[in-house]
């Protein structure tokens, strides 16, 4: 959307998410930093396979990829700053098809996320090295894929101060200022970001959670569902905040006139 021009000519963006945290007709945001830069990674660890009988005639590379997956917890618990929220997760581990067989290679996955850009290219360097270099340690080789193109990094997301104190103003009109709650930021991502660094952009949660109704899990829960009862409030507020921008926006650029005396 960015390429094709989508935004050309737009000065703010605004961004809504359920949320079953937070009580229906409650909001939740904040200012600056709310969501981190995320990537993802791949690596193919390789050794030589054989019989699980003779493991001093093979190389093997579950042994290599689990002292891996150990290093890299270390780049967070050891080499970031402990007030510098940093996470890097292997989700992915595949290798071997048989219990008394040693496979030839061995492959591992994850994410690695951070609230700021140098922090995010200086794990994404650490992670590479660890791998490499772990293998090496256990006579194994190692290839890391970032793979950028088809898994593009996510930035930041950073609401902008400016548009804070502007939707704190229209959801104080819309829902009542008691119901606008401050929002820790989290781990997660969000492709927000990539709008939001291009023009000033801000991202919000609504509620939905109605204890009346049962229990409603998370968006990456099986068993999420809407609280359609939710979604009034969000419409009604999204389009006010776009309507009030533009109306104030006009009103700044084309001020009232004042009373115009002719003297003769």
């Amino acid at each position: 959307m960015l390429d094709d021009g989508a935004l050309e000519n737009v000065d703010a963006i605004f961004g809504i998410h359920v949320a079953a945290s937070y009580p229906i007709g409650t909001v939740a945001s904040r200012s600056g930093p709310i969501l981190a830069g995320n990537g993802f990674f791949e690596a193919v660890i390789s050794g030589k396979g054989g019989h699980a009988a003779i493991p001093q005639h093979t190389i093997d590379p579950i042994l290599a990829a689990s002292h891996i997956i150990v290093s890299l917890q270390h780049l967070v618990s050891r080499e970031a700053d402990p007030l510098d929220s940093q996470v890097v997760t292997v989700g992915k581990f595949q290798g071997g098809g048989a219990f008394n067989v040693i496979p030839d290679s061995v492959t591992i996955g994850g994410t690695f996320r951070a609230f700021s850009k140098e922090s995010f290219i200086q794990l994404k360097q650490r992670i590479e090295e660890v791998i490499t270099k772990q293998a090496s340690v256990q006579r194994c080789n190692a290839t890391v894929i970032f793979n950028e193109n088809e898994k593009p990094f996510y930035p930041v997301t950073v609401n902008d101060k400016d548009l804070h104190e502007f939707f704190q103003k229209v959801a104080g009109d819309i829902l009542g200022t008691q119901n606008i709650l401050d929002k820790q930021p989290t781990m997660g991502a969000e492709d927000f970001s990539f709008y939001a660094e291009v023009i000033p952009g801000y991202f919000f949660s609504l509620g939905m959670k109605n204890e009346t109704q049962g229990r409603f899990e998370s968006g990456h829960s099986p068993n999420f569902r809407v609280n359609e009862d939710a979604l009034p409030y969000g419409a009604a507020l999204h389009a006010s905040l776009a309507t009030r921008y533009i109306l104030e926006k006009q009103s700044k650029l084309n001020p009232p006139k004042g009373s115009i005396h002719d003297e003769l």
